[in-house]
């Protein structure tokens, strides 16, 4: 059963009640919260998404609370409570639908330890993966937003999840996140991709998140092999540039983007090596999203010859 199956009245019930079970990735999420924009997030940005059943077990329970005593009439908040705790501070109740993406993210980069997890965005062509690690404000998912509209697919826009055997990288698939200035490149690069209503004021500025779309979300189960590691960066007015990096200094700026790199050690330093040994290392300019996609399609052709 898809999260869309469920009436309106029922999506708002089992927040209310005993939790929304939802499966992203390899994760069951219960999610409860008595706040609108939560429903309304989940039901314009999870359509598609697969519901959990009853006897599945739940990984993570988040609860997106309102706030206690008076702040729950004068400038209402919402609070991320997780096993009886609040792990941040709360936010302006308006806030509720950003802060529900961002916690659920720290879910999973705080305890999925079966994985070497690394702050990057994810995609795939032809069963090659590119991982794309970069600070925030680099660009990373404008590009990531683009290319899944071009033939890409999305395994994660933050969290690549890398099994250290086998080096596999399984797929997240949620939704996109985009800010500022990117918000108005992907609408007019793609007018067909659904973003949640603007959030602002955040700490990151406005913010909101995007679809994936339904044909993604179909291959939960479809794991890929990483075949390039890529830095992108925004650079404004310029042409698309892509240059090879030396793999070594490669590695340690990936160890850099690493939620759990010194808690897994050597397991993760090798599965890092592995990873990095596999894939072609560049840094990647752009300015442009037709332009990026160009070079992206070259890539993905190459890996094929």
């Amino acid at each position: 059963m898809k999260l869309r199956e469920l009436s309106r009245q029922e999506l708002r019930a089992r927040l209310h009640g005993d939790g929304l079970r939802v499966r992203t990735g390899p994760f069951n999420f219960r999610l409860q919260s008595p706040i609108e924009s939560v429903a309304d997030g989940l039901a314009l940005l999870y359509g598609e998404s697969p519901l959990s059943d009853d006897a599945d077990f739940i990984d993570f329970t988040v609860t997106m609370a309102r706030g206690t005593g008076l702040r729950r009439w004068i400038k209402p908040q919402a609070r991320f409570v997780y096993d009886g705790e609040s792990p941040f501070e709360p936010l302006p109740e308006d806030h509720a639908y950003p802060l529900l993406e961002w916690s659920m993210n720290w879910c999973i980069s705080t305890q999925a330890h079966q994985y070497l997890l690394l702050h990057a965005a994810v995609i795939e062509r032809h069963g090659f993966a590119a991982i794309l690690p970069a600070p925030p404000g680099s660009g990373k998912s404008t590009l990531c937003a683009g290319l899944i509209h071009r033939g890409w697919r999305l395994l994660s826009d933050e969290l690549a999840l890398i099994d250290p055997a086998t080096l596999s990288i399984t797929p997240l698939a949620r939704p996109v996140s985009l800010k500022n200035e990117s918000l108005q490149v992907i609408r007019a690069f793609e007018p067909s991709a659904v973003l949640n209503q603007e959030t602002r004021e955040t700490t990151k500025g406005t913010v909101t998140h995007m679809r994936v779309p339904a044909e993604h979300l179909a291959r939960l189960d479809e794991t890929a092999q990483p075949r390039w590691v890529i830095f992108p960066r925004f650079v404004a007015g310029s042409d698309a540039d892509l240059r090879p990096r030396p793999k070594a200094d490669s590695m340690l700026e990936l160890a850099r983007n690493g939620f759990n790199y010194s808690l897994l050690g050597r397991t993760a330093f090798d599965a890092l090596a592995g990873v990095i040994d596999t894939s072609d290392c560049y840094e990647f300019s752009y300015s442009r999203l037709d332009d990026a996609v160009a070079v992206f399609d070259r890539l993905a052709a190459d890996s094929q010859s």
